[in-house]
């Protein structure tokens, strides 16, 4: 917008058109700039029939600045906190890229009552993934790009790899942890893949089309984190008064109601359309919770929480 605006105070009534192939952007991105620069930055602009380009109407001293709340200030200030979590990732250079060209921008006297925000707001991650950052890029240009890709991939257990052919639809952040979600070849199905086990990558040379009806939502919609099946189970699980407050204090999943207990603890219901992280998720809490429904839920529980007794020589 700046350079639309410098175009403009030339006085050589450049239309959207001209704007466009000077820019090298589109005339839909032409325009709704160039809405902006009149209706949000309050810019005299206006069309000149005759000469066939936009001009300004008045005086303009000077582009406007950047103007923001100190709530917004506060609010990017948070944000920028929040890029800890990807750093070591091909995604913390850009980012923070973008938020050194946001500070220039702004004012150059700013004041902010919160004095020392740096002591104030953090964020932690105890267990980071390990991930081989080549790999990863790779991962992340060709999701964008839409390029197909050879992965050498080892399952969880094995030693060995297998060769998977997939087109990469999406690379998404879990609760902390990176996976991707491909279509794969040999099973001609969505499957999910863990960065952190891929041992080599290579692209194909071939690009692929996402469907137009994938959404990570939907396709995540039924799973307590990021497996999902095709089964539709009604869970219950009760949690003691020891641990009832942790419960009751986040969002475990969309489907999710609770049912306050006499003896002040809580019970957790979820539909879900698998079983297998969420028996884990209930092991986690120790004794301090217990799988109501459905029968083959118990049982699993059941027999992981006989397995661990075994194990440890009770």
């Amino acid at each position: 917008m700046l350079q639309i605006h410098q175009l403009i105070q030339a006085g050589d009534y450049p239309n959207a058109t001209v704007l466009a192939e000077k820019l090298e952007v589109s005339l839909k991105s032409i325009r709704r700039d160039l809405e902006f620069m009149r209706n949000r930055l309050g810019l005299p602009l206006a069309y000149d029939d005759h000469r066939w380009g936009y001009y300004y109407t008045e005086e303009v001293s000077s582009f406007p600045s950047l103007q923001i709340t100190e709530g917004e200030l506060f609010a990017l200030l948070v944000a920028e906190k929040a890029l800890q979590q990807y750093r070591g990732t091909p995604f913390e250079k850009p980012l923070r890229s973008a938020f050194q060209k946001m500070a220039s921008s702004l004012p150059e006297t700013i004041s902010l009552s919160l004095s020392e925000w740096d002591q104030t707001i953090s964020f932690r991650t105890s267990v980071e993934p390990v991930l081989n950052l080549e790999v990863f890029d790779m991962l992340a240009r060709a999701a964008g790009r839409h390029q197909q890709l050879r992965l050498d991939y080892r399952k969880p257990g094995q030693s060995q790899t297998e060769s998977r052919v997939v087109d990469p639809y999406h690379l998404g952040n879990i609760n902390g942890e990176w996976f991707l979600f491909a279509f794969d070849h040999l099973r001609k199905e969505m499957r999910t893949f863990v960065p952190a086990r891929i041992r080599a990558v290579a692209l194909t040379g071939k690009t692929f089309t996402r469907p137009e009806g994938f959404s990570l939502e939907q396709q995540l919609r039924g799973s307590f984190g990021v497996r999902s099946g095709e089964g539709r189970h009604d869970v219950t699980v009760r949690f003691n008064g020891k641990v009832a407050d942790y419960i009751r204090e986040k969002r475990w999943h969309a489907s999710q109601e609770l049912r306050e207990l006499r003896d002040g603890g809580v019970e957790l219901r979820l539909r879900l359309s698998s079983l297998v992280e969420v028996e884990r998720w209930i092991l986690s809490w120790g004794g301090d919770a217990v799988a109501v429904t459905p029968p083959e839920l118990v049982q699993a529980v059941k027999a992981a929480a006989a397995a661990i007794a075994r194990n440890q020589g009770a």
